[in-house]
This record gives C-alpha cells, sequence and structure tokens, in this order.
C-alpha cells in the first residue's frame, strides 16, 4: 500500500478522494466506487501500487491512436480497478474484479521496472491503460516522471472522468491520451456506466487547453447511442469544441458482459458514423473493429497519407515534421 495523492482529511476521521470527479467522501475502514483506494484511520491508501495485472508491447495504433508516433510501440500497463462499471466493458474481468470478486490480484512491477522493460523492448511510449488509469494514478505519476527522463512518452487510456486537479497535476507528464467518449447522454452514463457525461466533457476541453495530443473513441451499441442525432452531436462537439483536427474513432460493439443480448453493431452503421463525422467537419474519423484497409487523408490535398490494415502501417507518407509528402501542407498529430 501508498498514501494517496489528492484526498483532504474531514470531520469524524473521513477522507475526501479528490482524484476523480466521484469526489468520493470515505469513512475510515471503507473504500471509495472504486474499491482500490481505502480509508485507515484517516489516511487515503491506494491498494494498487506497483500491482500489474496486465502489460504488453502494443502498437500504438491499438490504443487507439493513429496520429501519435504511428507504427511506433507502446509499453502497456494495467492495475486492477475502475471507477466506472460500464455494462459493455471489455475488459470487466479486470476493471470489475475489486468490485465484483472482491480481490486485487496483480504482481509487484516498480516503476522503475516498467520502464526498464520499455526501453529494453524498444518501445516510444508508455501506455496506462486497458483499465482505467486514473484509479492507479500514483503507480502512473511515478512510472511516468521515470519515462520522461528516460525519453519515453506517456499515454493514458482513459474514461475521462479524472478530476481537474488530477489533470492539473499530471499534464506536464502527459504527451497523449485517448478518451472515451461513451454517449452523449448523461442519462446513458448514470445508468449503464455510474458516472456522468459533463465532467468528461470538461475534460476534453482541458487537455485541449493543456495542448496535449487528444484523439476521442466511440464505442457504438446499438440501441444505446446509435442514433445519428446523437452521434451528430458527439461529432459537432469535437469539431466546435476540440477542433476539426481531432481523430474521432467509431468503433464497432461486439456483445460481452452484460450487454451479450444486444447484437454486433451492423457495419452500415459505423459506415453512417464515418460520414456523420466528416459532415460535422471533421478531418480525421476512423471506423473501428472493423476489417479492411484505413486510410488517412491529408485534410488539404486528399491523398492517402497513411494506408493501414489492422493495427498494421502499409504506408506512410508524413515527413518527421508533420507534412504531406504530397502538398507540404502540416498533417495534425506527433509524427517524429
Amino acid at each position: 500500500m501508498k498514501e494517496a495523492l489528492l484526498y483532504r482529511k474531514l470531520d469524524d476521521g473521513k477522507v475526501q478522494c479528490r482524484l476523480c470527479a466521484h469526489q468520493c467522501e470515505i469513512a475510515a475502514g471503507r473504500r471509495g466506487l472504486c474499491q482500490v483506494r481505502e480509508n485507515q484511520d484517516g489516511v487515503l491508501y491506494t491498494l494498487v501500487y506497483g500491482r500489474t495485472i496486465s502489460q504488453n508491447v502494443d502498437p500504438i495504433e491499438k490504443k487507439p491512436l493513429n496520429h501519435f508516433y504511428p507504427g511506433s510501440q507502446a509499453f502497456s500497463i494495467a492495475t486492477p480497478g475502475c471507477n466506472f462499471h460500464c455494462s459493455w466493458c471489455q475488459n470487466w474481468d479486470i476493471s470489475q474484479m475489486p468490485r465484483e470478486q472482491h480481490f486485487i490480484a496483480g504482481r509487484k512491477l516498480d516503476p522503475e521496472e516498467v520502464v526498464a522493460a520499455a526501453v529494453r523492448s524498444g518501445c516510444r511510449s508508455i501506455a496506462y491503460t486497458y483499465t482505467e488509469p486514473t484509479v492507479f494514478f500514483e503507480y502512473c505519476y511515478d512510472t511516468a516522471k521515470l519515462a520522461r527522463t528516460a525519453g519515453l512518452a506517456n499515454v493514458f487510456i482513459s474514461n475521462g472522468f479524472m478530476s481537474a486537479d488530477m489533470l492539473e497535476m499530471f499534464h506536464p507528464l502527459l504527451d497523449a491520451a485517448n478518451i472515451d467518449l461513451k454517449a452523449f447522454r448523461d442519462d446513458t452514463y448514470r445508468r449503464h456506466a455510474g458516472g456522468r457525461l459533463q465532467p468528461v466533457l470538461d475534460n476534453l476541453k482541458a487537455l485541449r487547453d493543456y495542448d496535449i495530443w487528444t484523439e476521442v473513441t466511440t464505442l457504438i451499441i446499438p440501441e444505446l447511442n446509435d442514433s445519428p442525432e446523437e452521434l451528430g452531436e458527439i461529432a459537432g462537439f469535437i469539431a466546435t469544441e476540440l477542433g476539426p483536427q481531432v481523430p474521432w474513432h467509431v468503433s464497432r460493439f461486439y456483445p460481452q458482459y452484460k450487454q451479450k443480448k444486444l447484437p454486433p453493431t451492423p457495419p452500415e452503421i459505423i459506415a453512417g458514423a464515418v460520414a456523420i463525422g466528416h459532415a460535422a467537419g471533421l478531418h480525421f474519423v476512423y471506423p473501428g473493429n472493423v476489417s479492411g484497409v484505413v486510410e488517412t487523408r491529408c485534410p488539404h490535398c486528399q491523398q492517402a497519407v497513411v494506408e493501414r490494415s489492422g493495427y498494421l502501417i502499409s504506408e506512410l507518407r508524413v515527413s518527421r515534421d508533420g507534412r504531406c509528402e504530397f502538398c507540404g501542407q502540416i498533417v495534425a498529430g506527433v509524427w517524429g
């Protein structure tokens, strides 16, 4: 265990966790909603520091990040736990482990070991991913400081429900993020994820203001968030509030966890979402969880500057300083 960051002591031995937008008030001997932060005699502890439940070397495109050092590898780590309980979670067995199994697994891997393994594996970045990295923030923070010293980038794959305090503390170490914008209805967040929409929107705008490269993912789920009206609102928010250069990944849903009775998302819905994104003015809209070649086109000359099949890049026609090799104009991203 390690004493948590970002909390304050209250009366009667209670504490308030200030790490995410839940702002849990936790009585002595109890845990927050994430079930991985515990109040012991008026001191808040993280129960997952250095307890990795998953570690892999992944293509950065798997995060998905298509405009951040494309073709590079990310050393990806996670601990158990999440501050959401999405009914469609693809990693529910580890994200919901503390809540449903009342158990915290994972093997010890110190920040120094994470960075050494990333360097040894030839990775360009460390990705905090698979579960919700906000709930293992102390582990992320210590690892990210060492990663910067070693010349590695830091990437957050998140539900976007962190607190403003957390982002203020972490943003100097954060290089890129992919944020799940799960829906554009607060009721969907409350009923199916145990969260709220507005903090996610606020944090997306904060990432923009901090100048952190950000991409957005929406898993399109039949009957929950697949209406053209709602998809249009998501695309409009990204285009007007974040900027048309922000990539939007629209991914196909497959039945799992508590949503096994829903059908997979029809491919035509994904194609329609791509069209909706372009109609809203977005330069880069990517279908996810589908087969076939996915292109990045230069928004100036419309030539294909990146071609991907799955997570593999077959063509890359963007210079290291981010210029289209056809017309010389800047293509938004971090290319290196």
